[in-house]
């Protein structure tokens, strides 16, 4: 049976789909562990370990694993996927149309028609199947092995944000309300969150994945509503088109922006100053990205804002500690009172290390002596998704598998273990991550 594209899917039992001869071809392999390998080899690194297995085996059926760990990286057509994976085409459709309703492959529009590419584990795997609604997750069990994996210690942290890696799927975007007023301070419009949701054609609103796996594993302690992940788009979008978001009016998404404001949530946006994706509201009893930081002293999970957070005027502090307790991440500690002096003689110290430059503790700072000031470091940002998706790939030793797209042949193998050997050699590796080099390296390659 061939399902047409965007029609409602049933989601049968793995025993079920693998019949007309197919078990034999999949009993011989490990098809979940080949799965593991080809999702490591995209743009976040993803260890091996059997908590993986075990997540991968609540998503994916064996025929599923199979076909997705023999599909082409990066953008392919239907029929360059059968051309590759040798699986006719009316069961490939079927096979797509299902795995693109899970989020597991996401299925884009072009000029072209549809282009299909395997979601990565983040931003992709997790988050598209907590921010399921269609009931097809065990979403209990699903929660406590994400959590297992993504916090616990199977690699997945060091992998990530372990080895200063300055390519993250993430950037923070401060609250305008915190950053001085001094004359020479200027917020650019990608900084902007409201800016960034104005320009958007359209808002689409979903399931927070983070606030819905804490909600099953009780550990959801804020009042935040589930539904505040925004991401840009239309009607026509593939996340509204699965189920993952609808679209809302820009007044609604304003009223979002203003709660988030009000509940001094962290602005998290894509990683690119153009054509930005989606915009994260994050708060500390959730976010996983921020929950590594403070567990794990490692601010490359994401790229920090242009701004950080300074006492910027000493009289002003009272010493109520009011900046600490708001900070998300603790990058903020008070000085103890002082001989002879009282409580508002304390002070905050601001970790320069940790410190994403969110503004939160700025929103608490009542009498304003706590403020975002420009960074005397500069941070550059890629342009679009596609220099992200390079940049991410050749900083995570990965590059190789988009350059050479077929996983299936021994001589594409071949060609792939060649390059990236050659690319993961230190003294490429850092010229090409310089950033004169780099800017002239994506020029040519986007161009």
């Amino acid at each position: 049976m061939v399902v047409p594209h965007g029609a409602q899917a049933t989601f049968a039992p793995a025993d079920d789909r693998l019949k007309g001869g197919c078990v034999g071809h999949l009993a011989a392999k490990d098809v979940y562990r080949d799965l593991g390998h080809a999702i490591d080899g995209l743009t976040v690194r993803t260890p091996w370990s059997e908590t993986l297995r075990a997540i991968l085996r609540e998503l994916y059926t064996e025929e599923e694993a199979d076909l997705v760990s023999r599909m082409p990286t990066g953008l392919a057509s239907l029929e360059r996927i059968a051309e590759v994976t040798g699986i006719p085409a009316p069961r490939l459709t079927a096979l797509l149309e299902t795995l693109a309703m899970k989020g597991l492959v996401m299925d884009l529009e072009s000029g072209r028609g549809y282009r299909y590419t395997v979601s990565p584990f983040v931003i992709g795997v997790f988050e598209f199947t907590m921010m399921r609604t269609d009931g097809g997750v065990d979403f209990p069990r699903v929660a406590k092995l994400f959590k297992e994996y993504l916090a616990a210690g199977d690699g997945f942290v060091e992998a990530n944000a372990g080895s200063g890696e300055r390519v993250s799927v993430l950037r923070t975007i401060p609250h305008l309300a915190a950053v001085s007023d001094q004359p020479h301070v200027e917020v650019l419009d990608h900084e902007k969150a409201g800016e960034l949701m104005e320009r958007a054609e359209g808002v689409i609103a979903g399931t927070c994945s983070c606030r819905h796996e804490k909600l099953h594993l009780g550990e959801k302690r804020c009042d935040v509503p589930l539904a505040t992940c925004l991401s840009f788009g239309t009607e026509t979008s593939w996340m509204v088109r699965r189920g993952l978001g609808r679209v809302v009016p820009k007044e609604e998404a304003r009223d979002i922006l203003v709660m988030a404001r009000e509940k001094r949530l962290v602005l998290n946006a894509d990683n690119v100053r153009r054509n930005v994706g989606f915009l994260c509201l994050c708060c500390s009893c959730c976010c996983n990205v921020l929950g590594s930081i403070r567990r794990f002293g490692l601010p490359n999970f994401l790229v920090t804002s242009r701004f950080i957070a300074e006492l910027h005027d000493t009289g002003r502090c009272t010493g109520c500690g009011a900046c600490a307790r708001a900070c998300p991440i603790e990058a903020i500690r008070m000085s103890d009172v002082p001989v002879g002096g009282s409580a508002r003689d304390r002070r905050p110290s601001v970790d320069a290390s940790l410190c994403t430059g969110c503004g939160v503790c700025g929103l608490a700072c009542a009498p304003r002596a706590m403020r975002l000031l420009p960074r005397a470091q500069r941070v550059i940002l890629p342009e679009t998704t596609v220099e992200r998706v390079i940049l991410q790939a050749l900083e995570r030793g990965t590059l190789q598998n988009f350059i050479v797209d077929n996983p299936n042949l021994g001589s594409a193998r071949f060609l792939r273990a060649l390059l990236g050997a050659f690319l993961a050699l230190p003294a490429v590796k850092r010229i090409m991550m310089s950033d004169g080099f780099r800017s002239r390296f994506l020029a040519r390659i986007t161009g």
